[in-house]
């Protein structure tokens, strides 16, 4: 398993596609890709004001709450209240979507990917003392939202704190161990085999 850590001074900053805020970009597949042709992205970004998403078409989002009072979504009509303490929110990104503050800005952390050609989990990881999971995955990334801890697997112990982003590859269904305390996020994306995205690609042609 190979470990890399993205730490939180580097993640590039950057105006939303909307124009309506700013985003720190912690990670992207193809490497250097923008926001029109990217595989992958996982970025986090500070919402101060209500107002509408970004639209990414075909494009498939989960997000989270790091900070701050909560938020409400309105998807395609839909209301959802979205808090730290809930569970990850997935939803296309693509759906119009509005967002209305319960209170002070929060701080939210995106997870993207390209429909057809990548899917996505993610999940909300408490560490209190140590924490032992199985991963699945390729790639598989840790991000600290807040906290320090130590990333330990067979062959190394890695420290990452708060907005540091652990990338691991080659570690799919291997154990991972955490130790410290704080909150992560275990993000697992996956490509879908060569033969759907040749599908997926003819599909979204022009006739």
């Amino acid at each position: 398993m190979a470990i890399t850590i993205l730490k939180a001074e580097n993640h590039r900053r950057m105006p939303w596609k909307n124009g309506g805020g700013l985003t720190a970009e912690i990670a992207v597949h193809p490497q250097g890709a923008s926001v029109e042709d990217f595989d992958w992205r996982i970025s986090m970004a500070t919402i101060a004001s209500d107002g509408p998403f970004s639209v990414f078409p075909g494009i498939d989002r989960t997000l989270s709450v790091l900070a701050g009072d909560g938020i409400v979504l309105d998807i395609e009509g839909q209301a959802t209240t979205l808090t730290r303490e809930c569970a990850p929110l997935a939803f296309a990104a693509d759906a119009c979507c509005d967002a209305r503050l319960i209170g002070s800005a929060i701080t939210d952390l995106n997870v993207m990917t390209r429909r057809g050609r990548f899917a996505h989990m993610v999940r909300r990881l408490p560490v209190n003392g140590t924490t032992l999971t199985q991963v699945h995955g390729n790639p598989v990334l840790l991000f600290c939202a807040e906290g320090r801890m130590d990333l330990v697997s067979s062959e190394q112990t890695i420290k990452f704190e708060e907005h540091d982003c652990a990338v691991m590859t080659g570690c799919d269904a291997l154990p991972l161990k955490l130790t410290g305390k704080g909150t992560t996020y275990l993000i697992s994306i996956r490509a879908f085999p060569a033969e759907n995205k040749s599908k997926s690609h003819c599909a979204s042609a022009p006739d």
